[in-house]
């Protein structure tokens, strides 16, 4: 507006009486994000900025006679704070002119702050003259399609209260999705302390139950229950849990499709230099209160030399797209349909970042891992210590043998679990100060926050700092105790001379915790009964968890992280089996490929949890919540069967032994520096953009593959989903009829595809041309997609890695069998094939290449795409998963990149048939890169 215009003055007092008179007693004016030089004819007029803002919204506060009055300045954070809070002339003039009785909104350091501290908050107070009211985004997740906050209340210490005016909270989007934020934020407002403060009460706790191995939060002395006035987060979402869990289960209905109310933006990768700020937060909803450390930590610095290379990643869906794109970002604080796009920031952010943004040589990063935690010693490895058991319970312990003959995959035709039977380790986890993530919350009649419910173990650790134990998910059979024996002895991985350069071998623990406990170890093939299929309350503990804070991931998002790459890292033990097998007559495995084997079940287990919680979500009564949180759910276990598929292909043994060195990955949680930069909250968490979802992702052995993990939702909520495994010999039948389906389907376009069937001597002819040869000749680089429910293959992609290689084998092993197979005589009856004329020229086709078969492959497409593949899926699958293609296709090449190739091609007719198969692959991402003169198209791409 024009502050000096007595015209829209009188505008905007004419609006604010006519929401007066509707019976509004509570005004604001919000002048965040907007621009702050002034028009010509206000320069005539105010001297600053801030004195037009102040004349206007004082005379608003007057004309309205003095009501309850809230001011948003520009800047709102101390981030936006130019040039400092204390220097900043806007904010002083702000504290100096602006009338007293109005309140002032705070967003802390920056405009989602990780921690507000008490000094902060005392040196706002003294530039604006008053105390703030903080207008917290904690939990507001309107700039990241991704993520969804469903942690407690943290880093905001109750000893705040005092020196605020109030608190209010930006929430979710979701309405269901808050209730943990409003629940834990209620709590806060009752507390006058913080956890951290009273370390007594944590020493006490930490004493009477080190020694307890099953304890839980109902049998813990109840003489160790924190106080009223002590806040602890995870104490806090223990009783939100509780009062949010009968919700599920009263009968609501919603209707139309899933849509996520976040504008639509693509993920990248994340870009460590300091970028402007853009407001992203929603709407204004439910006041709320706010919590901090008291204390201010030093933070310490970390070198930032492999953080530049970030600075040259960018979003690209392929290598074609160059244009840049404004990824639009809501700014609901002036209005929920307000867009700003790149082009409208004073200083634009490149859409592709330029390699040479600098990076100072040393950022300040936070080694505490939560808020209130206690600090630890800098040089000490906060990522090991994070799961990983106590000094004093370091004990070694013996792992069964697994026989050599068991590392094999198991043949199975349905998506049952092919990990052969091994035993878990029991682990005496220490319980540290903080509440066990699976300890039980009361039952639903009895008061959330009564102090009878609070679990003693629960002044300290955060999430992360929780030992392997502590992330159960409990199964309901009760015959896994005896899958566990004893912990006696800690197993010692050898060192490997393949990765002995790398950090990450089997003797160093920061990347994984030790086996789980028995509640985590869930059988892979056990089906929910119908009294099962109820949400409980450690699902939610499990969601919150893969959904926590802006800055941290839950306990159980860190295991599956550092398990996925600790599994990575360490197959190489596998080889060595392997070969033992072939070399000699021992039949017992070492050690290390039992821990192997036991995590790698383990991993599964927990990505099947996932997928059972995805089931119960999309079942549950109270389909708002299913709305709300189905989205969410549905693309995490998406990632998760990704790495889980990528697992089960690594126990095959197919790769060199050098295979971290292909698979490790730049840019992941992993890499130097990028987990203490998105921990620390020296970013905001915008510049991290996915969450979880996208740090699981990126552990897969794919780059450029961001247009696979774009996915379309399902449209409603649905309890069928596919899972991927590797192809056992067993699946040959069901893979050539996924074959023929697909290509009977693509050729019947002038009619039911049904109608077309092939003769019985003909019925595999175009499996045994387009797949059969990679089945045969490399089965170990073929997966399947098989339904949950029915354990029927519905998608396969096979691969070779050498594709000069496969066609010399091809030549030489599979196309004289196919010659006897399919004689030359057949031809001479191909117009009585089927009913389909096109259909008929395709199968004489197949037939004359086998007996003309004089294919190779062109050096321009082997010397960048060295690899061939090639896939296919059933229509009626892929109306179920729109993204369950994309997933094969991911698992195929990340299997191909374990073994050093970075470029697949697939060789498709020109004509006909070839034309409607292209797009399949166009759509995958693959691109046309060679065209001969002899009717063949190469479509390639790079990963």
């Amino acid at each position: 507006m024009t502050y000096s215009s007595q015209k829209e003055l009188q505008t905007l007092k004419r609006k604010l009486d006519q929401v007066s008179q509707f019976g509004c007693e509570a005004f604001a004016l919000l002048f965040d994000d907007i621009e702050s030089e002034l028009s010509k004819s206000d320069k005539e007029v105010f001297q600053t900025f801030g004195n037009a803002q102040v004349s206007v919204t004082n005379e608003i506060f007057t004309h309205l006679g003095n009501p309850r009055f809230l001011f948003c300045p520009t800047q709102y954070c101390s981030s936006r704070a130019v040039p400092t809070v204390h220097d900043s002339e806007y904010l002083n003039t702000l504290g100096s002119k602006l009338n007293h009785d109005i309140d002032i909104m705070w967003t802390g350091n920056k405009v989602i702050s990780k921690i507000i501290t008490l000094e902060s908050i005392q040196e706002i107070t003294e530039v604006l003259r008053r105390p703030p009211v903080i207008w917290d985004n904690l939990h507001a997740n309107d700039y990241d399609q991704k993520r969804v906050f469903l942690g407690p209340y943290s880093g905001r210490s109750p000893e705040l209260i005092p020196h605020l005016r109030g608190v209010m909270t930006n929430p979710n989007c979701e309405f269901h999705a808050n209730t943990i934020a409003i629940h834990t934020l209620a709590y806060w407002s009752r507390c006058s302390l913080d956890s951290k403060v009273n370390s007594s009460i944590s020493a006490d706790i930490k004493l009477e139950t080190e020694n307890d191995e099953d304890t839980n939060a109902d049998s813990l002395p109840q003489e160790c229950c924190l106080s009223k006035s002590i806040y602890h987060p995870r104490m806090a979402l223990k009783n939100a849990i509780t009062e949010w869990l009968p919700e599920f289960s009263i009968e609501k209905e919603a209707w139309g499709p899933i849509t996520k109310p976040q504008p639509q933006v693509t993920m990248v990768m994340p870009i460590i230099p300091i970028i402007p700020s853009i407001n992203t937060c929603m709407s204004l909803t439910t006041t709320t209160t706010t919590s901090t450390n008291a204390k201010t930590v030093t933070l310490p610095e970390v070198n930032t030399t492999q953080l530049q290379a970030l600075a040259d990643v960018c979003s690209t869906v392929n290598s074609s797209s160059v244009n840049p794109i404004a990824n639009p970002i809501m700014n609901s604080l002036v209005s929920p349909t307000k867009v700003v796009t790149n082009d409208d920031i004073l200083n634009p952010i490149s859409t592709c970042v330029a390699s040479n943004i600098e990076l100072p040589k040393k950022i300040p990063i936070s080694i505490v891992s939560v808020p209130i935690m206690h600090a630890k010693a800098v040089g000490s490895d906060v990522d090991s210590d994070d799961m990983r058991d106590s000094d004093t319970e370091k004990k070694t312990r013996k792992l069964k043998p697994v026989a050599i003959s068991d590392i094999t995959v198991k043949a199975e035709n349905c998506d049952r679990e092919v990990l052969p039977e091994v035993q878990s380790s029991k682990v005496d986890s220490k319980l540290e100060e903080d509440i066990a993530i699976d300890e039980k919350p009361v039952e639903p009649d009895s008061t959330g926050l009564s102090t009878d419910n609070l679990s003693p173990v629960s002044a300290g650790n955060e999430p992360m700092e929780c030992s392997s134990s502590l992330t159960s998910q409990t199964s309901p059979k009760e015959d896994l105790a005896k899958m566990l024996v004893g912990a006696n002895e800690d197993v010692v991985m050898a060192e490997s001379a393949a990765v002995g350069e790398i950090n990450n071998t089997m003797q160093i623990e920061s990347t994984a915790p030790s086996p789980l406990s028995p509640t985590e170890m869930i059988d892979a093939g056990y089906k929910p009964s119908i009294d099962g299929a109820k949400i409980s309350a450690d699902d939610l503990y499990l969601l919150c968890d893969l959904f926590y804070l802006p800055f941290e991931h839950g306990s159980r998002g860190f295991k599956l992280l550092n398990e996925f790459n600790w599994l990575k890292a360490n197959a190489h033990v596998l080889l060595e089996a392997k070969n033992k097998k072939n070399h000699s007559n021992e039949t017992l495995c070492k050690p290390e490929v039992s821990e192997w084997l036991q995590r790698a079940e383990c991993f599964s287990s927990l990505c099947n949890s996932v997928q059972e919680l995805l089931r119960k979500i999309a079942s549950c009564e109270n389909k708002e919540i299913c709305h709300d949180l189905f989205s969410y759910v549905w693309d995490i276990a998406g990632a998760l069967s990704l790495l889980n598929a990528f697992v089960k292909w690594l126990r095959l043994g197919q790769f060199p032994a050098n295979v971290f060195s292909y698979t490790q990955g730049t840019y992941t949680w992993f890499s130097k520096g990028w987990k203490e930069a998105f921990m620390s909250g020296d970013q905001e968490p915008w510049v991290f953009r996915g969450g979880l979802i996208a740090d699981l992702q990126r552990l897969m052995p794919v780059d450029s593959g961001n247009d696979l993990f774009l996915y379309k939702l399902p449209e409603l909520p649905t309890t069928e989903y596919h899972v991927m495994r590797p192809y056992t010999h067993l699946d040959e039948n069901c893979v050539n009829d996924v074959c023929t389906q697909q290509l009977l389907s693509l050729a019947g376009t002038e009619g039911n595809h049904e109608g077309l069937r092939l003769p019985e001597n003909l019925k595999d002819l175009i499996a045994d041309y387009l797949v059969g040869p990679f089945i045969t000749l490399h089965p170990e680089f073929c997966i399947v997609a098989t339904d949950d429910a029915s354990g029927k293959i519905v998608g396969y992609t096979a691969g070779a890695l050498n594709s000069n290689t496969f066609l010399r084998d091809t030549s030489m092993c599979w196309i004289p069998e196919m010659c006897k197979k399919y004689s030359k005589s057949l031809l001479e009856k191909s117009c009585d094939f089927t009913e389909s004329k096109g259909l008929n020229n395709i199968l004489s086709v197949m037939i004359n290449d086998f007996h003309q078969y004089n294919i190779e492959c062109p050096t321009e497409v082997s010397n960048s795409y060295p690899a061939a593949m090639t896939a296919a899926l059933l229509d009626d699958a892929l109306g179920q998963d729109y993204g369950i293609a994309k997933r094969l296709v991911t698992v195929m090449l990340a299997t191909l990149r374990a073994n050093g190739c970075f470029g697949v091609h697939v060789r498709l007719p020109a004509k006909d048939i070839g034309i409607q198969l292209a797009q399949h692959y166009i759509k995958l991402g693959f691109a046309e890169v060679y065209r001969d003169r002899e009717s063949f198209t190469y479509l390639g791409r790079r990963f």
